[in-house]
């Protein structure tokens, strides 16, 4: 009976994360809806994270007994510069989508697990062993040929500027991850998505203000895209992952999320007609490739998890 329960969990977790990565992968599809609105990609970032912690604040509002548990200051500073790298991260990614192809940006900004081991091995020491750097090196490769394939299309205004956003839009995704892994150990999961969503909407908010995006999107349809993006991507797909991975293991769950570039290139292709070009469909096969085998020698050394 206990075996049979287990499998259900098991194939409810399996479809969740199914149903997370296809709603994750309209991220893309929606900020170039949002961009083709004219509305500034700090702007549609700043949103995002905005109307994702104002829903937040009402259920933490609603449920105030989760902060029976002691929140110190030291959790609070480390959840503010998790969300200054997730402001990042989004401020950078939307961005490149100005620039570079659909597929090349989401295959890009999917490299976290790259920059993690990268990281970790030389803030935390960690070691590298023969999967990781294969992994590393076929992201590498991957990258390179997306690269030189985009520049030689037309479609994309300035690929070398969008690749270059969508990479560091991997590195600072990267270091959200490594300073949350930290915090989730002491803090539960709603504290903590409350006060790095509300911290990251602060920081684009000003940086918003900074360049001057005084006005607020002014069609009913730019909000409607807008609040998608916070309440599709941003809150189902990122609980989908989070349910997901307390019944899957993590290997499964990070190999899985490598759907999400291929999800957001068909999406692409059917929606906008963005073309694969052979090299691109070369340097994709190869990146996601690489993000598997780093995913797995970060398992080998207990690291995801």
């Amino acid at each position: 009976m206990m075996k049979n329960s287990t499998s259900k969990i098991r194939l409810t977790a399996a479809i969740t994360l199914t149903l997370g990565i296809i709603v994750i992968a309209s991220a893309s599809i929606l900020i170039r809806y949002a961009q083709a609105d004219h509305i500034p990609s700090l702007v549609i970032a700043a949103a995002r994270l905005g109307i994702s912690a104002s829903i937040l604040s009402l259920i933490v509002a609603w449920r105030r007994q989760i902060w029976t548990t002691t929140i110190s200051s030291r959790h609070a500073g480390f959840a503010i510069i998790s969300g200054i790298c997730l402001a990042i991260h989004f401020a950078t990614w939307i961005q490149s989508l100005e620039y570079t192809t659909v597929a090349s940006s989401a295959a890009l900004v999917a490299t976290t697990p790259l920059w993690v081991g990268v990281i970790a091995r030389f803030l935390l020491k960690e070691s590298l062993n023969r999967w990781r750097i294969a992994g590393m090196a076929l992201t590498i490769i991957g990258s390179i040929l997306i690269a030189l394939s985009d520049h030689q299309q037309t479609s994309a205004s300035n690929p070398w500027l969008g690749n270059g956003l969508a990479l560091l839009g991997a590195i600072s995704g990267s270091a959200y991850f490594l300073v949350g892994r930290s915090l989730r150990h002491d803090v539960p999961l709603l504290q903590y998505i409350w006060m790095t969503y509300g911290s990251a909407a602060i920081v684009l908010l000003v940086a918003s203000i900074g360049f001057g995006n005084y006005s607020l999107p002014a069609t009913p349809t730019a909000w409607l895209i807008l609040a998608a993006l916070a309440i599709g991507p941003q809150l189902l797909g990122h609980t989908s992952i989070n349910f997901a991975m307390r019944h899957l293991s993590a290997l499964l769950v990070t190999i899985a999320l490598l759907g999400e570039p291929v999800g957001s290139a068909i999406l692409a292709f059917f929606l906008f007609h963005e073309q694969i070009a052979p090299f691109q469909l070369i340097g994709l096969i190869g990146l996601l490739i690489g993000i598997g085998a780093t995913a797995f020698g970060e398992t080998r050394e207990g690291v995801i998890g």
